[in-house]
């Protein structure tokens, strides 16, 4: 197929390295355009990292020479060169809300890794396997905006990838009450035990904004598209402690569970085995095959054994067993700069690009 041309606005941070090394030889997208800070602007790509590069795998060649534009004052001449751009930037949450409307004006759609727009009320925050059917609500925002391709899509936090997943295939058996502890990892921050020694044999028992985020964003995905905006869930209630571990990349989740009309185990884990999202049924590039595995082992999922599985965009379950508060307990882990970001945000891509909501603009 004809690849897209694609832009990543804050091309030089942790995530926005990710996008790029993501999308090095992707079958749908290619990089034409990185932009930044005006620290950045005028440089080399390679320039403009410098040693800040901390991905795995090398910084892609074709990309090294490649002159970073400003992401605020070149709005204009990137919008020009791509289909559309993935938002990576490290900015206040007002200041990030208008650049990203600003391109959406310019009629270049933006997938966006940031939270500021999550919340807006006509932006769907969709995870592919979980609520495909939010895209509808772009049609709406078009009409807010007054664009006729231009729009705003965000992926979920980061957090709520390891059990929000895991617990959609099992509402209807009416989950009710969730309690759920996280145990993050430190790239999650965008640091490495280089930058961050303090936190070897350390652990941190808060990470601002992140409780609200994992009590609230669920409800928003299972909520539904009435009157041109996302009505969230009022169900189920869900409280969460998040804490920040010494682990480099993986978010764990400890899930507690009740139901209005109780499963079975085996009935849970058949649901997971056989659930399959809409990414599964398109055969998305980056979706994985199975979305959610099931371990039976009792110290299953671990983070450097699991966070990788189907090129670190499968969710890991483990440890479902009763519990003497709520009815079940289980542990989930996802991947968080895969999964979690930019590898989300690649696989919404896709999806909105299959579902016809991103044209071709851009001859290649």
């Amino acid at each position: 197929m004809k690849k897209y041309s694609v832009g990543v606005i804050g091309g030089t941070g942790m995530v926005g390295q990710r996008f790029i090394s993501l999308l090095d030889g992707h079958p749908w997208f290619q990089v034409t355009a990185i932009a930044a800070s005006a620290r950045s602007a005028g440089k080399t790509y390679e320039d403009a990292v410098g040693p800040r590069w901390m991905m795995n795998t090398p910084m892609p060649d074709v990309l090294k020479d490649l002159v970073v534009l400003n992401a605020e004052t070149d709005k204009e001449t990137l919008a020009a060169q791509v289909d559309f751009v993935f938002s990576a930037v490290d900015m206040k949450k007002e200041e990030i809300q208008a650049l990203e409307e600003a391109y959406a004006k310019l009629e270049c759609p933006v997938v966006s890794n940031n939270s500021a727009h999550r919340w807006t009320p006509d932006v769907p925050m969709v995870i592919p396997e979980v609520n495909p059917e939010h895209l509808a609500v772009i049609e709406s925002q078009r009409q807010r905006l007054g664009t006729k391709t231009g729009f705003i899509a965000v992926k979920s936090n980061c957090s709520i990838q390891g059990y929000a997943p895991a617990l959609t295939p099992l509402l209807p058996f009416g989950v009710e009450k969730v309690l759920v502890c996280t145990y993050q990892a430190i790239s999650g921050a965008g640091k490495t035990f280089e930058t961050w020694p303090e936190m070897i044999d350390n652990i941190i028992p808060y990470i601002g904004g992140e409780e609200e985020k994992s009590e609230q964003e669920p409800l928003k995905l299972w909520g539904k598209v009435e009157d041109g905006v996302i009505q969230k869930a009022t169900t189920p209630s869900i409280t969460a402690q998040c804490i920040r571990v010494p682990v480099t990349d993986g978010h764990t989740a400890a899930v507690f569970v009740t139901f209005r009309n109780k499963p079975t185990m085996e009935e849970i884990k058949d649901i997971w085995k056989t659930f399959q999202g809409r990414a599964q049924e398109l055969n998305l590039p980056s979706a994985p095959k199975e979305a959610l595995h099931y371990f039976e082992e009792p110290d299953r999922p671990q983070a450097r054994l699991d966070r990788d599985l189907e090129n670190g965009m499968a969710i890991t379950l483990g440890r479902l067993r009763p519990d003497t508060q709520y009815d079940y307990k289980f542990v989930g882990l996802a991947h968080n700069t895969l999964r979690g970001a930019a590898g989300g945000a690649v696989l919404l891509a896709e999806l909105l690009c299959a579902e016809g909501y991103i044209p071709h603009k851009i001859e290649n």
